[in-house]
């Protein structure tokens, strides 16, 4: 008995958008998302988001791959990765210290607490500043 094969159609360009349309849309696909803070954010959320954002800055100051960046901070390049996009709910403070901490001499490495200044804006929606 003969198995009959049917040639499989080519993709076609409005196929192969739609299938590109239904994987950026994907809630769960945040691959290369780079995330800002909540509107209002916790002194902990502050935190980490200026740690992340001090090593893109490192990373972008001194011309250095992901590759190596990783390699620094022993970390993979998809946890390398989250910490450059902001992801820092998947981070402790205390782990991403430790990271800050194999980029910059301790002495680089501070925390400052400040009173923040609650103003509002369009909407009257409260923000810090």
């Amino acid at each position: 008995m003969r198995k009959i094969v049917k040639p499989t159609k080519k993709p076609t360009k409005k196929s192969e958008f739609r299938r590109y349309l239904e994987k950026i849309e994907d809630p769960k696909n945040n691959q290369g998302v780079n995330y800002d803070l909540p509107e209002n954010p916790t002194p902990l959320q502050v935190a980490k988001f200026e740690i992340c954002q001090n090593i893109l800055a490192y990373q972008q100051d001194n011309n250095i791959s992901d590759k190596e960046l990783a390699k620094r901070m022993n970390l993979s390049i998809p946890e390398m990765e989250e910490i450059l996009f902001a992801q820092i709910e998947k981070f402790t403070l205390d782990r991403l210290m430790t990271y800050a901490n194999c980029l910059f001499t301790p002495a680089q490495v501070k925390i400052t607490i400040t009173k923040l200044t609650l103003r509002t804006r369009k909407g009257n929606s409260v923000y810090a500043h």
